[in-house]
């Protein structure tokens, strides 16, 4: 059941209901879909929430059409409709009977998006969550790529799209902190982070959309239509793909399961800041509701948005949950000297996870599938507290919220329900 937690657009999507109820004598006339949304990035944390959101009986502005696009084939846990490949001679609007059509395609191969966008002109709303994180790549180089990727999307869609009415695109801290080392670079002075701080003056993602979303729209066959956008800065997501760049919640379960398997205790590797400081996270549902919101409410548009779940967290509280849902004992800050990276002490531990997957008849992953323990390591070694607010969402009528040690612990259920991790 969805909570949608907003003023406003909402009384307005009622009375869109009751006029589609009104208008059921014409039914053999009226679209099958009121919207159809592209989500960009599917099977991330809060593409695959959207997905699911989208697809629910009362989401606003429905019942949608959704284009789910993503880079790779379908994870097992994923429905099984198969994908159409950007090769493919079908076209996806075949399956226009179908809420959920499943499109394949790198985002860096810009022939390759054309080709696969160019049929979908009946999107209304593309939702951009889609993250390459480039590891081992310079900054400016990642960066770079992120951009490309968003720029083929909007290049390809925008102007071939009539119905097109809303941008979001999903970013981050990223605008406020050193893009390459997320939380331990050096953060703006103030303290918490609100939309109304200036951008750090870097290459950014979010200056496609700022910048180069006017010129797309420029060449949409209706110029008269403007595209909004709305920009979404999420702090750390807890959700429960394993498709993502940059899960810390299915990772720090695979540390936990390696722990157990070992017979280590669940050591915390991150600092005393982290630890003791308050913190915040962000649902993947809530980021998805909070996208949708924007999308449709109309004094979000062309709004750079923070998204937290409006409460405060210390790992220290989280720390020891983790280590009762894999049975292991733990240990929490130890000093300045005992502090690890992950990503160098689970370094070589492929073949424990492969044995973890086989004794416990978990899906077929690899151990690069299911973590990402650099983003953990950025997040954990916080040497400042760092937090957001939400006031201008509240202001613009949004009241969603969730309680993050509850969150916490609800996605590593549905990760270990799910057969991801033990």
């Amino acid at each position: 059941m969805i909570r949608w937690c907003w003023t406003g657009e909402h009384g307005a999507v009622q009375e869109r209901r009751q006029e589609r109820r009104a208008a059921d004598t014409e039914a053999a006339a009226a679209p099958a879909f009121a919207n159809v949304a592209l989500v960009v990035g599917s099977t991330g944390t809060v593409g695959a929430a959207l997905v699911d959101m989208l697809q629910s009986s009362d989401a606003p502005a429905g019942p949608w059409k959704v284009y789910a696009l993503s880079r790779r084939p379908l994870p097992p846990w994923c429905a099984s409709e198969p994908a159409v490949s950007s090769s493919s001679t079908s076209s996806p609007n075949a399956a226009a009977a179908a809420a959920v059509v499943n499109l394949q395609v790198d985002l860096a191969d810009a022939a390759a998006v054309a080709a696969t966008l160019a049929p979908l002109a009946d999107i209304t709303h593309v939702f951009y969550a889609a993250w390459s994180p480039r590891r081992g790549s310079a900054a400016a180089v990642a960066y770079e790529a992120n951009r490309a990727m968003l720029r083929n999307v909007l290049a390809a869609a925008v102007p071939s799209c009539p119905a097109l009415a809303h941008v979001c695109l999903q970013a981050g801290r990223d605008q406020l902190v050193d893009p390459y080392d997320p939380v331990m670079g050096t953060p703006s002075a103030a303290r918490h982070y609100s939309e109304d701080l200036p951008r750090l003056v870097h290459p950014d993602i979010e200056d496609v959309l700022l910048l180069e979303l006017p010129g797309f729209a420029a060449g949409r066959r209706d110029r008269a239509a403007a595209v909004t956008w709305s920009v979404h800065r999420p702090a750390t997501v807890f959700g429960f793909s394993s498709r993502s760049g940059r899960n810390v919640v299915s990772s720090l379960c695979a540390y936990a399961a390696i722990c157990g398997k070992e017979g280590a205790a669940l050591r915390w590797p991150g600092s005393r800041v982290a630890w003791e400081g308050f913190s915040d996270a962000c649902d993947a549902e809530l980021a998805a509701e909070h996208a949708l919101w924007a999308a449709l409410e109309l004094r979000c548009k062309n709004q750079a948005l923070n998204c937290t779940n409006g409460d405060v967290f210390k790992w220290k509280q989280l720390w020891p949950a983790l280590a009762k849902h894999f049975a292991v004992e733990w240990s929490g800050y130890e000093g300045e000297d005992k502090r690890f990276k992950l990503e160098e002490a689970m370094a070589g531990k492929e073949a424990v996870w492969t044995e973890i997957v086989g004794e416990n008849d978990l899906l077929e992953t690899t151990l690069d599938d299911v973590t990402t323990w650099w983003s953990v390591d950025a997040v954990i070694n916080a040497d400042q507290e760092q937090v957001d607010t939400m006031n201008k969402s509240k202001e613009l009528g949004f009241f969603g919220f969730r309680h993050t040690v509850r969150s916490f612990d609800t996605w590593i259920t549905k990760l270990k329900a799910s057969r991801i991790v033990p």
